[in-house]
């Protein structure tokens, strides 16, 4: 008999995991045009240390070059080097202090605020991350100067690759100055056509989460955009308030279309060629032309022919609608406009880098507690036994476990593995260009091909660590360490080892405490929205109900990011967890029927009691709740039994998936 064959296990096969992404070539170009040739400058002009130190913070800030608008390409690259210049000025004064020993408590200090900043969003995250790698380089590397001297150095660096990020970019499309927003609102709709290409089959669920994503980027753009309006005191342009409404008018589409998906039957081709329409149009500024024949078949079919005639009207119009005047909240009437100003510009910017903290799991809760912890304790062990071997070039071990330790990068094996062959592969590259006669400019052509791999190898954490590893070595060659190549596969060796041992005891490396609270916020926020869709009153503003299905789908996007990591990590008690990625799944089909059901009762379907609607929300909130405190289970199940709603088989899809995420809820 032939045996079936076994499943590679994840933890396994994610090292070779490929992420297949276009290649930014503004991107490569910009990487070319940074570290390179400020290390040449520095080369050139005999300041050796400035030239090393700009571009350490070119190349740390070339690790947050990802696409996007302007906008966003400044606050994902700014506020990182923020971050990065003040790491350096810690550890250069603790190398300026001759701290000795003492660096090691206060790399702990530095790597429990990194670690707890991983909660707060990606891009403080990366903030924090860059902030303890430049602590560890200033303490370590013997450059001379002045902390202060080293921190305007290293953020030199940094804007220089905002610099050019202003000026090296894409071909831009028509659009003017919103040409960014436009590009991110038209890839929106084009999300929704493959979508809506792949209603019925295999590929729907993933086609709507890469929707889902598209609709965050775009937000995220616009927010922004109204974010500089309100810093510079200006009134919006016409053209940007049309984008607004426009973008009003896909998150519109892409409701009904989620309930076309719930539905699961296949649409004819013409229906997904019409939001490819709108897409070209918001390319080239023209006009989207005829539109595929309204269909009244189903609610969600009724439902979506009315959302596309609604965006044709809002792409027909030239001048946007008048916009209702805002009434003073109760706190802010009795203050001047010049307080109520800068309260608004520092709450949309925390929300506009994707930090948006809920029901009090700040940097200091529960959750960045257990992620700062787990940064600290192995970047002050791998501090303390770089001490003990190489004291004068101590600080390769700590800084190669900066990016290695960090929760939020992926599973720990497969970045531990991905690191080691990144660093050998760099090491034999960087050997083999010493031997090719190229004079004393040689580290600077390395550093600049470096630069340039570095945008294109985000597609594999390996790749990412060649680039990194031989614009380090170029770095420390030129700073006078030439034989530093060999100890850096050793130091890499020895900080992998540790890595795996501390990042793997039991509490640092429990998943509940990693990924238990992003599930439980998410089943929060899918809770809330459920709510507002059951108890809503028919006609009403539809504002809310999208923003609160908006929040819910972000809330479950940073939850499937956490539970596929902690599925393909080497764990021992993951029999002990329940399985989170089902959970997840459950709550985007819970999310993805109330859709549904919000659509069909616009459209006069029955519309449950007060009781069953009441049952479901709170059996959702026990089961959230027990999820996240284990000792919550013991009573039992949470919530009430539940039975299907009758003549709403939406909600009979709720009331299945509810009972799904039971059984984990209520398991032993």
């Amino acid at each position: 008999m032939l045996r079936a064959p076994r499943a590679v296990p994840a933890w396994l096969a994610h090292p070779f995991r490929w992420q297949r992404l276009p290649v930014p070539w503004a991107a490569v170009a910009r990487g070319a045009l940074c570290a390179g040739p400020l290390l040449a400058a520095g080369i050139a002009t005999g300041h050796v240390a400035p030239g090393v130190l700009s571009a350490l913070g070119s190349m740390l800030a070339g690790v947050n070059d990802r696409p996007g608008t302007r906008r966003t390409g400044i606050v994902h690259i700014g506020l990182p080097a923020l971050a990065t210049a003040f790491g350096m000025l810690i550890g250069a004064s603790l190398r300026t202090a001759d701290a000795g020993w003492w660096t090691v408590p206060a790399l702990f200090a530095v790597g429990f605020l990194s670690g707890a900043g991983s909660v707060a969003g990606p891009v403080r995250s990366n903030a924090g991350m860059q902030m303890l790698a430049a602590a560890i380089l200033g303490a370590g590397m013997p450059l001379p100067g002045a902390p202060w001297e080293k921190a305007l150095f290293v953020l030199a660096g940094c804007l220089w690759l905002l610099l050019l990020r202003l000026v090296v970019r894409s071909p831009r499309p028509a659009g003017g100055a919103l040409s960014g927003e436009r590009a991110a609102v038209a890839t929106v709709f084009d999300a929704l056509a493959d979508a809506l290409g792949a209603v019925g089959g295999p590929g729907a669920e993933p086609a709507r989460r890469r929707l889902t994503a598209a609709l965050d980027r775009a937000d995220e753009a616009l927010r922004l955009r109204r974010l500089t309006s309100r810093l510079l005191r200006r009134s919006a342009p016409t053209e940007e308030i049309l984008l607004t409404e426009r973008f009003a008018a896909a998150t519109a589409l892409c409701e009904a279309s989620v309930a076309l998906l719930w539905e699961a039957r296949p649409l004819p081709s013409r229906v997904a060629d019409s939001p490819r329409r709108f897409a070209e149009a918001l390319r080239t500024g023209g006009s989207p032309g005829r539109l595929s024949a309204p269909e009244t078949s189903t609610p969600a079919r009724g439902a979506f022919d009315q959302a596309l005639l609604d965006a044709a009207v809002v792409f027909a119009r030239r001048e946007p609608l008048p916009a209702a005047p805002r009434q003073p909240t109760p706190a802010a009437a009795g203050r001047p406009a010049w307080m109520t100003v800068p309260g608004a510009v520092l709450q949309g910017a925390l929300g506009a880098v994707g930090g948006r903290t809920r029901r009090g799991r700040g940097l200091f809760g529960p959750a960045g507690r257990d992620y700062g912890l787990r940064v600290a304790v192995c970047i002050a062990t791998s501090a303390a036994v770089a001490l003990l071997l190489r004291p004068e070039h101590w600080y390769w071990l700590p800084a190669t476990t900066t990016f290695l330790v960090k929760p939020d990068l992926g599973p720990l094996f497969s970045r531990t593995v991905n690191r080691f062959a990144g660093t050998v592969a760099g090491v034999l590259l960087f050997a083999g260009a010493g031997l090719v006669p190229a004079g004393a400019w040689w580290p600077a052509v390395v550093a600049g091909a470096g630069g340039a791999l570095l945008p294109f190898a985000t597609r594999h954490f390996a790749l990412q660590t060649v680039a990194i590893t031989l614009m380090v070595l170029s770095f420390v060659y030129v700073s006078g360490a030439h034989e530093a190549a060999a100890e850096r596969v050793v130091d890499t060796s020895i900080a992998c080892g540790i890595v795996l041992v501390v990042g793997h005891l039991p509490r640092l490396a429990d998943p509940r405490r990693r990924v238990g609270h992003r599930v439980t916020s998410a089943l929060h926020g899918t809770e809330e929205y459920l709510r507002h869709v059951l108890e809503s009153e028919p006609g009403a503003d539809p504002t809310r109900r999208l923003a609160l299905r908006r929040a819910a789908y972000r809330a479950l996007g940073e939850a499937r990011a956490a539970a596929e990591t902690t599925a393909a990590e080497l764990l021992a008690a993951r029999d002990r967890n329940p399985d989170w990625l089902t959970v997840v799944t459950a709550a985007e089909r819970i999310v993805d029927a109330a859709t549904a059901c919000a659509v069909r009762l616009d459209h006069g379907a029955h519309r449950p009691s007060v009781a069953e609607a009441e049952g479901l929300c709170q059996a959702l909130s026990a089961m959230a709740d027990a999820l996240e405190d284990p000792r919550r289970r013991s009573a039992g199940p949470p919530g009430p039994d539940l039975l299907p709603v009758p003549d709403c088989a939406t909600l009979t899809d709720v009331v299945a998936e509810v009972e799904r995420i039971r059984g984990y809820a209520g398991a032993p």
